[in-house]
């Protein structure tokens, strides 16, 4: 009943929560008195344990190995009620609380899975199960003297605190915003899934004992359900991990991106004194490049200082405002228009200044209004009044 491909993918599955898990066992050994770093690393060892060990394969080879019929399924059982366990203690300890109640309710949820699991083996101990089965284990044995009571204590156990972990999820979701909310978004259809498995397996084995059969309930519906649980949970845990440094990035992209007209259009000003490095954008981190190319801006208005006429700029604030402009667009389209026409001042007669000793100060508060604003017709209007039209268009 096993297939090499179906076993591949739990152990692949499995293995990368190991992998996972081990990566954060420095940050443990260092802060070894972190609930929440516990709980992290118990769920991600408690889930590579479950997917390792309830792949067809492993199931054999438990078995075998153990010499007792099915020793897997308690096996499988109490790894899977270790990882409903660790799943509501991760999400006790990461929702804010009263460190005291947090760590009473931890020790309770730790004390009452402790004893679920320990029934579990006691239970399959106590009942007898001859027959090996590899997909059906919980509705054949439905009926077995203590074995029932094994199954209904995992899939109780399982789904009181799956149950538990989706309230929880989504009461929290309701008072937060951001990636945390998107993260516990996907956690609570996770969950929710999790419930469902319980809610069918439970479904099929109470069918055995009032003699019907619903057996495909047990294999092959409730399997069906396992990877989209797996894929949404990993999302909702991922995503307030990256979330906040995705958000960053985005920020950083964005600005560069809006400054980009201003740098194409300043990139190529001499700027005495100023150190100038290459930064090839595609191996260059983002943040560093985002600083780099401010600096060399604020480095080129700075040289184009000398050549700005205010005439340009109230030419152009004047035009703007006719135009409709607010008074800060009004006023970063004048500086963009006054830039450009220096620009070319120096480009055309570099030792023709306007004003060396005024400093150059622009009525813009940020680059990246004075770079959209290049693309404003009222700058290229200006330009053509004060700067010749055959430069002016060849410059841009």
């Amino acid at each position: 009943m096993d297939t090499p491909s179906g076993s591949a993918v739990f152990y692949l599955s499995g293995l990368i929560l190991l992998l996972v898990c081990a990566l954060k066992i420095p940050a443990l050994v260092r802060r070894p008195h972190d609930p929440m770093l516990r709980a992290a690393c118990l769920l991600l060892f408690a889930g590579g344990c479950v997917m390792i060990l309830a792949a067809p394969r492993s199931i054999v080879e438990l078995n075998r190995l153990s010499g007792v019929t099915n020793f897997a399924a308690p096996v499988v059982y109490a790894a899977t009620t270790a990882y409903s366990a660790a799943s509501l203690l991760l999400i006790i300890n990461w929702r804010p609380a009263p460190p005291e109640q947090t760590r009473r309710v931890s020790r309770i949820c730790v004390g009452a899975y402790g004893v679920a699991i320990l029934a579990i083996f006691l239970l399959f101990g106590a009942g007898s199960t001859p027959v090996e089965q590899l997909v059906l284990f919980d509705a054949y044995y439905a009926e077995t003297p203590y074995i029932r009571e094994m199954i209904v204590t995992y899939l109780i156990a399982h789904g009181v605190a799956t149950t538990a972990t989706t309230t929880l999820c989504w009461q929290w979701s309701k008072k937060v915003h951001g990636s945390l909310r998107a993260g516990l978004r996907f956690l609570v259809p996770a969950y929710a899934l999790h419930v469902l498995y319980d809610v069918i397996k439970l479904v099929a084995v109470g069918a055995r004992w009032t003699g019907h059969d619903l057996d495909f309930l047990v294999y092959p519906v409730a399997p069906q359900l396992a990877a989209p649980s797996a894929v949404l949970g990993a999302i909702g845990f991922t995503l307030p991990l990256i979330g906040p440094r995705l958000a960053a990035l985005t920020g950083i992209v964005r600005q560069l991106w809006r400054l980009t007209p201003l740098w194409r259009a300043l990139r190529d000003v001499p700027t005495p004194g100023a150190v100038r490095t290459v930064m090839p954008w595609w191996r260059t981190p983002p943040a560093v490049l985002l600083t780099w190319r401010r600096t060399a801006l604020y480095d080129a208005l700075l040289a184009l200082g000398p050549y700005c006429d205010p005439a340009v700029r109230d030419a152009a604030h004047r035009a703007a405002r006719r135009h409709g402009a607010e008074e800060p667009r009004a006023a970063a389209i004048a500086d963009a228009a006054m830039i450009l026409a220096a620009r070319e001042k120096q480009r055309a007669r570099p030792d023709q200044v306007h004003d060396p000793a005024q400093p150059f100060v622009w009525r813009a508060q940020d680059l990246a209004p004075l770079s959209l604003a290049l693309s404003s017709p009222v700058v290229h209007d200006v330009l053509e009044h004060f700067v010749p039209l055959p430069k002016a268009a060849h410059r841009e």
